[in-house]
């Protein structure tokens, strides 16, 4: 029963078996399979997320569930009937006012009568099979835009209907494997974002979702050996996103060098620059915005905009790319919340070797990190502890970092903890604070102890490194028995 006295009729996922409790007995692997090994491999963690249930999605008290409808969102299918039925007739007002959601999109309304909080609307695409690659495309970015406004907006738990409608033509065991493989991406990611997944199916597209979930949620060992064999040849990127090969295009950032010539040194540092022409970046002509610009003939509303479009691109970029190298340095992540409930970044200095890693990179990895934290209050703790010049970030880096954040990540900083800085250190923030960032000035605070900071935030939400913790004690006295991450 809903605490706010939604009908019985309604399911609480509560209630409803998790695809990690329904596994079957399998043939034990033999000794040469062993090394064998699934590119989704069985994870516990993320089977008890997942749930498998017959049944109608509008009835699920889900945080939010999935509409799949057409473009004017107004389609007249089971899925769609039921959820207007059960919503009631807000929802429909509600409905007129976004004026439709192109192929692909999603776009979020509130779910009035329903158990569910909101609701997701999605427009699935029209399947041929001459136009499969763009039909698959679509039908990825329905799943991933889900995904992705589910985190940005905190939901909890998420009921999926399956989007592909047999009214657009999709075939359903396609249409299955892009489901399940985006899903699994996402919460390989961003597991922490969500607490359940429901997949709401009927009995036709049941028979097909148990025989294809063991295949990208292995719940065992066994069974990640024995469904190897059924995966499809394309299994996606990194994302899930179905993989064209004709679209594989390799742009060089030296053109028209061999890439293996490593004797022209010179010519190499003649050409380094093309890569990162605006051509190449494919911004438009940046020196005619701004021109534009100092000439003051562009409005604020149209500089915004243009800042925010560069902002999705290089979005989009630090989602496409493989930053596993930079996420191994354990430099950003995400901690507790202070005294005030807003969540804490933690930022370990000593852990960003400058000199050696692709600080590009390390951009895309703060952008893909935070962009679902900076929609809400969010402070940083920056950890300058035993740091030397190879860990310090110049102040380019941070002014481009600064230039092309969305406005979200500046709004919502409340503040920023500099702690054990040195008088080099302190020196440095006042000219960057005063002559680069004004705006960040009176948001930085220095924290010469970890007493000090527990004032602001308390010990047990702070994962400490451990050099942390010794270097504190040693200068400062033990305080406190400190928490800390073994991980660090």
């Amino acid at each position: 029963m809903d605490p706010l006295g939604a009908p019985s009729h309604f399911v609480d996922i509560d209630s409803l078996p998790v695809w990690a409790d329904q596994l079957v007995t399998s043939q034990p692997v033999g000794e040469k399979q062993v090394d064998v090994h699934s590119p989704f491999p069985c994870r516990k963690d993320i089977n008890a997320k997942i749930i498998l249930w017959r049944g109608d999605v509008a009835l699920l008290n889900c945080t939010a569930i999935v509409n799949t409808s057409n473009e004017a969102l107004a389609d007249k299918n089971p899925v769609s009937e039921s959820i207007y039925m059960h919503a009631g007739p807000d929802l429909r007002a509600e409905l007129q006012k976004l004026k439709g959601c192109r192929t692909g999109e999603a776009k979020l309304t509130k779910g009035y009568n329903l158990a569910a909080r909101f609701i997701i609307h999605t427009v699935g695409p029209k399947y041929k099979s001459r136009y499969r690659t763009a039909a698959e495309s679509s039908l990825y970015s329905c799943y991933r835009n889900i995904l992705q406004l589910a985190m940005e907006h905190a939901i909890a738990s998420i009921g999926f209907c399956v989007i592909n409608t047999v009214k657009r033509g999709y075939p359903l065991a396609d249409a299955t494997h892009i489901a399940l493989r985006t899903v699994r991406r996402f919460l390989e990611v961003h597991g922490e974002a969500l607490e359940k997944v429901v997949f709401a199916v009927s009995d036709v597209e049941e028979a097909v979702y148990q025989k294809m979930l063991p295949l990208y949620f292995p719940r065992s060992l066994e069974e990640e050996i024995q469904s190897l064999a059924f995966l499809p040849a394309d299994i996606g990127n990194a994302q899930g996103e179905p993989v064209v090969p004709e679209r594989q295009i390799r742009i060089s950032e030296k053109p028209g060098v061999s890439e293996d010539n490593s004797d022209e040194e010179g010519l190499e540092a003649d050409l380094s620059f093309i890569g990162s022409h605006a051509f190449a970046r494919m911004e438009g002509d940046v020196d005619k915005q701004r021109r534009l610009i100092l000439q003051g003939q562009l409005s604020e509303a149209a500089l915004q905009k243009q800042h925010q479009r560069n902002y999705n691109r290089w979005l989009c970029r630090a989602r496409a790319e493989d930053l596993s190298d930079i996420a191994s340095l354990k430099a950003l992540y995400q901690t507790g919340v202070d005294n005030c409930g807003r969540t804490v970044m933690a930022v370990v200095g000593r852990n960003i070797p400058v000199t050696i890693i692709d600080m590009e990179k390390a951009l895309l990895y703060f952008i893909h990190v935070m962009d679902h934290i900076v929609v809400k209050e969010y402070v940083i703790v920056y950890f300058h502890t035993l740091t030397n010049a190879y860990n310090h970030l110049d102040s380019d880096f941070l002014k481009k970092l600064f230039d092309i954040v969305d406005f979200k990540y500046k709004r919502n900083l409340k503040a920023l903890y500099f702690v054990h800085p040195t008088f080099r250190s302190k020196v440095s923030t006042w000219f960057f604070t005063t002559f680069t960032i004004s705006s960040l000035k009176d948001k930085v605070h220095h924290v010469e102890n970890l007493q000090q900071l527990f004032t602001a935030i308390p010990p047990e939400q702070i994962d400490f490194p451990p050099f942390v913790l010794e270097y504190d004690t040693r200068e400062n006295g033990s305080y406190y028995s400190y928490p800390s991450s073994p991980d660090l």
